[in-house]
């Protein structure tokens, strides 16, 4: 490929992943509770990190670019939205530097995966953008000395939050593929759980009673049949709605103020986010081990059949016949 194809490409991608930062902080200030700064959920630095993990180290231009050109409309001065900028181009770098340190798979099937996006990913990782973040806040004027911590513990959950739901959603949207013919039953079965995800958050919030754990069981049912594919999107459409809820002053909302209204978001967000993806990869590790044992099972019941009728065992058979005789205790 000549050389200036190679700059077309990687300039095309930068500029999508700018483009793809920009429309999911838009997004995410749709979701603003105060201002159309303070949101409980920041989408940006979850396709940031998906955008690494999927492209590579080399896009991190893009985040900054887009990162930039969101914050230089709400930011104090022009110096400050530059290191804020940066600070959030450092945040999903640190964490994808982490992830694979740790031999993380984009997949997402294993449960170590899953905890190693949780800590270091999302609770490890986006403790620079808060960091950096607020001190040029403070350091501007725009936040008072004594708000630091109110300001940082925000944006630390925010956008650990964007992580937690975002990141996930686009590593398995890559991932899917209908299967062919589709069943009637298996769609019927997707349309009901997504439907009961989004009456039953609506319902939650529109009553003044605590209601909001009847999410819960509808997260497992699609963690259990559809693994990621369907946790991970229940998961975001209920964080959204009840975040659409509490920034309209739902009846479930009602006599909270912010800090009160932020700690409800952040623990739901955070629980809701956490049973979809551990409930998800347990179930999926769940059904691997047991493809593997079942898979094992009929080479060796066919490999007894083959001694038995006298003829050579193939290595492959030899070979898991080994394997089962070394875990056996």
């Amino acid at each position: 490929m000549p050389l200036t194809r190679q700059h077309a490409a990687f300039a095309l991608r930068i500029i999508a992943v700018a483009v793809a930062y920009y429309a999911a902080a838009e997004a995410g200030l749709r979701l603003a509770l105060v201002g159309n700064q303070v949101t409980p959920l920041w989408p940006p630095t979850g396709i940031g990190l998906a955008c690494l993990l999927v492209l590579g180290l080399r896009t991190w231009p893009g985040i900054t670019i887009g990162a930039f050109a969101v914050n230089i409309v709400i930011g104090p001065t022009p110096v400050a939205v530059a290191v804020i900028a940066a600070g959030n181009t450092l945040a999903p770098v640190c964490a994808y530097l982490l992830l694979k340190r740790v031999g993380f798979r984009r997949q997402l099937d294993r449960l170590t995966d899953a905890l190693a996006l949780v800590f270091l990913g999302a609770f490890a990782g986006m403790l620079v953008s808060a960091t950096v973040g607020t001190t040029t806040l403070v350091a501007a004027g725009a936040v008072p000395a004594g708000r630091f911590w109110a300001t940082w513990s925000v944006w630390w959950t925010g956008d650990a939050m964007g992580v937690l739901t975002v990141t996930p959603l686009v590593l398995v949207a890559r991932t899917i593929r209908l299967p062919k013919p589709l069943n009637p039953l298996r769609v019927l079965e997707a349309v009901a759980m997504v439907a009961g995800v989004s009456l039953v958050s609506l319902f939650a919030t529109v009553n003044s009673a605590n209601l909001l754990f009847l999410v819960f069981p509808f997260l497992i049912w699609a963690a259990l049949r559809f693994h990621l594919a369907g946790s991970v999107p229940c998961a975001l459409i209920a964080s959204a709605i009840v975040i659409l809820a509490a920034a309209r002053g739902f009846p479930a909302f009602a006599g909270l103020d912010l800090t009160a209204k932020m700690i409800v978001l952040q623990a739901f967000n955070g629980s809701v986010a956490l049973t979809a993806l551990i409930h998800a990869t347990i179930t999926a590790e769940r059904d691997h081990a047991r493809h593997a044992v079942d898979d094992a099972c009929a080479q060796l019941a066919g490999a007894v059949t083959m001694l038995s009728e006298g003829r050579p065992l193939p290595s492959r058979v030899l070979d898991v016949v080994h394997q089962f005789e070394s875990d056996s205790p």
